[in-house]
């Protein structure tokens, strides 16, 4: 028996575990298998085959039950996740649902999420900005939050390392608060898009319109082609799944690639309920889990782990990991985990017509638009509010076709339509401030059906975010008038955070350790072979898409605890 015993132990032992297969996990697997490390990827939710688990990929419209649309009980049973832009009937199976894995909003706050294999990578909008010092420097300018531990000059290596593999496109556009990177050919603006670009750069001083930088396969390299992947085809059908992995999903790249090594075992059904601390040791030395199916409880081991289970349920559990080292929590010496969680602020728009540049239209699709890079309280502090906003902008046309007469007529109208005037439009995309009062928590009494705490988030907007939001409004229906655009209608929406899909915080990083829970390398203070490289590390927001920055902050992180595993130091 003892035998069976010592055989069953090492059969649950690795090098590594990974907890989570998303976008940050599976660069975590990818790196440490690549490296020769035994590594067990701990998924919550099902398997997800790239190809093989896309069932709507090549659907037709007509192919749908309800063409796309899904019906009013299913939007009625999930007023959360029903609020999401790509929440459809092409990839409902994508999304969890809301009755599925309850959690307690002590304010609105809107948490998507995606439990399988590759996570939320397969829903991402795909838009990749570098940060630049300006963002890192930050917290140290105007003293809220804490200082980086990192800068530029640490991460920019790591930026160029991923970008080489998942496949970046964009244009190099000299901008020095939105550093270039290593990109495959961007995307060109259309008609109306180049107008306003050129616009803004001959009126504005350090204020830009470019291609948005996306993390597609415009040209792909011999490296993109060795995943497995190809050109992307530009259907904009990305939520489906991508048959061709034409952008970059863990499915398409990054796990596939990890089990290639021979080195990845990959255990989905799989809710990790603790991280296992030694109290001799000083170590973790590793995870409790519960199948999600059969409701058994299991132990793995491992002499280092990475937790990657997407922001607020990698707060969740380390939370939920106490022991007589850590009583509240793991790692939380400081008492800061789980406090400073913060998003993007989404809740500006403003939309225009255009009546000049008639003799063009757009043909095809584009999978990303134009971007406007952070112009306010840059260089200096200009403004009544702290940080800035980035934005999104966009022009179109479209066909507008006559419904009335009957007979031949009606055919006519339906056929040629008239070409409509240019429809311009923009979203805010703004830096909130982390704070203390924005913090998650375990309920105290209620719990999911594997037994875990149902998390408590009490987040919401503060007054720097509405200064910030008129800002945007004033700024751009100012630039919407110099450019000539007609019928501007600015407007603002109470949407709750969480539906900006950037929750980041609660195990930041930190010089002290008094005030932070993971060092520069995205150790834990207190106990050095635990990692957390996921949004949850996030010190600050900035107004950038951040999926980028975790992919390089983990692949910084895997090559760093590989090299201390080595030396003996962890």
């Amino acid at each position: 028996m003892a035998n069976l015993n010592i055989d069953s132990v090492k059969a649950r032992t690795f090098d590594a575990i990974v907890i989570g297969s998303g976008i940050s996990g599976g660069w975590a697997a990818k790196e440490l298998t690549g490296n020769g490390l035994k590594t067990l990827v701990l998924e919550r939710g099902r398997d997800v085959k790239h190809v093989k688990d896309y069932p709507t990929t090549n659907k037709y419209p007509w192919e749908f039950d309800h063409h796309g649309q899904l019906p009013a009980e299913v939007l009625e049973a999930n007023p959360i996740v029903g609020r999401c832009y790509a929440f459809g009937e092409d990839s409902a199976h994508f999304f969890v649902k809301d009755n599925e894995h309850p959690y307690v909003q002590q304010k609105p706050f809107d948490w998507i999420r995606g439990y399988q294999v590759g996570g939320k990578s397969l829903l991402w909008a795909r838009q990749t900005q570098r940060w630049s010092d300006f963002d890192f420097e930050g917290p140290a300018r105007d003293s809220f939050a804490v200082d980086w531990p990192i800068r530029y000059k640490d991460i920019a290596p790591w930026y160029s390392y991923v970008e080489k593999f998942a496949g970046i496109a964009g244009n190099k556009d000299g901008i020095a608060e939105l550093p270039d990177g290593e990109f495959l050919p961007g995307y060109p603006l259309n008609d109306v898009e180049t107008y306003f670009s050129n616009h803004v750069k001959s009126k504005y001083q350090n204020r830009h319109v470019i291609s948005g930088r996306c993390a597609h396969l415009s040209k792909p390299n011999p490296i993109h082609f060795e995943q497995g992947r190809a050109q992307c085809q530009n259907r904009t059908l990305c939520q489906r799944g991508c048959p061709f992995g034409g952008y970059f999903s863990s499915n398409a790249s990054t796990i596939p690639w990890a089990e290639k090594s021979g080195n990845m075992t990959l255990r989905p059904f799989s809710v990790v309920e603790s991280i296992i601390y030694d109290e001799q040791k000083g170590k973790a030395t590793g995870v409790r889990i519960v199948d999600s199916q059969t409701k058994q409880t299991i132990e793995y081991y491992a002499r280092i782990i990475f937790v990657n289970a997407a922001a607020l349920n990698t707060n969740l559990l380390l939370l939920n990991s106490k022991s007589n080292r850590f009583p509240n929590g793991f790692g939380n010496d400081s008492g800061v985990l789980g406090k400073y969680v913060a998003f993007h602020n989404y809740s500006a728009h403003i939309n225009a017509e255009y009546d000049g540049l008639k003799e063009w239209t757009v043909d095809g699709r584009s999978p990303t638009g134009g971007y406007i890079p952070r112009f306010r309280n840059v260089y200096k502090q200009e403004t009544n509010f702290l940080r800035g906003y980035a934005a999104g902008f966009s022009g179109y046309r479209y066909q507008q076709h006559k419904y009335d007469g009957v007979g031949a007529g009606l055919k006519e109208g339906l056929v040629k339509g008239e070409l409509s005037p240019w429809y311009v439009n923009s979203h805010m995309m703004g830096e909130t401030i982390p704070k203390e009062s924005n913090f998650v928590s375990l309920d105290a009494q209620k719990k999911d059906d594997w037994g875990m705490p149902l998390l408590n988030i009490s987040v919401d907007y503060d007054d720097n975010d509405e200064k910030m939001k008129k800002d945007y409004i004033e700024q751009m229906t100012e630039m919407f008038t110099s450019a000539g655009f007609k019928n501007i209608q600015p407007s603002t929406n109470h949407q709750a955070p969480g539906l900006d899909i950037h929750e980041m915080g609660g195990a930041r990083m930190g010089n002290d350790p008094k005030t932070s829970i993971l060092n520069k390398w995205n150790q834990v203070h207190a106990c050095n072979n635990v990692f957390v490289t996921d949004g949850a590390c996030m010190t600050s927001t900035s107004c950038q898409n951040p999926s980028l920055t975790y992919m390089a902050i983990t692949a910084r992180a895997a090559d760093y605890a590989v090299s201390e595993l080595k030396k003996g130091n962890v």
